[in-house]
């Protein structure tokens, strides 16, 4: 058994006990931190994949930012922690029969698909961080201060709209 294997067997088993986990419990904030679980064995998959950058990306946005978004609004909305009886049973029926006919179609087409070898050049030079950077950078410079512009505006937004409700 390789350290490569190991380590994606570790991670395999962190992605899907987190996400297990995740729709497991009742309280948000443990929801949240299997969610985060979750998102950091992803990126430690594509890590293991040579996709350095989405991993990365993966720790960025969806482990910190997600994260803390989910935090922030369960933290500034109300909600009621009561369930109704016998729904849980029920529930947890239909969630594993969904996710077992899911599994099902995803295995079928992964064994029933024929994928083609990447030729050693592509796969060596394709999502590297610093192509993706000097591409970002010199043909989408106007797009990319666009969107940061976008998100500050939304962020103001956001902060408006929280003074606002606390008032």
């Amino acid at each position: 058994m390789s350290g490569s294997f190991a380590a994606f067997f570790i991670l395999s088993l962190l992605t899907i006990g987190g996400a297990v986990f995740m729709i497991s419990f009742t309280r948000v904030v443990h929801m949240v931190i299997s969610l985060g679980v979750t998102f950091l064995s992803i990126a430690g998959l594509f890590v293991l994949l040579g996709a350095q950058f989405v991993a990365i990306s993966q720790v960025l946005l969806y482990s910190g930012a997600i994260s803390i978004l989910m935090l922030f609004g369960i933290m500034l909305t109300k909600h009621n922690d009561q369930e109704v009886p016998g729904h849980r049973k029920k529930s947890k029926i239909i969630s594993f029969l969904i996710v077992a006919a899911l599994f099902v179609i995803v295995f079928t087409g992964i064994q029933n698909t024929v994928w083609p070898a990447p030729t050693e050049a592509a796969a060596a030079m394709e999502g590297h961080p610093k192509e993706i950077g000097i591409e970002v950078f010199t043909k989408f410079v106007i797009p990319f201060e666009l969107v940061s512009v976008l998100l500050l505006v939304a962020l103001v937004g956001s902060i408006i709209m929280a003074k606002k409700e606390g008032d």
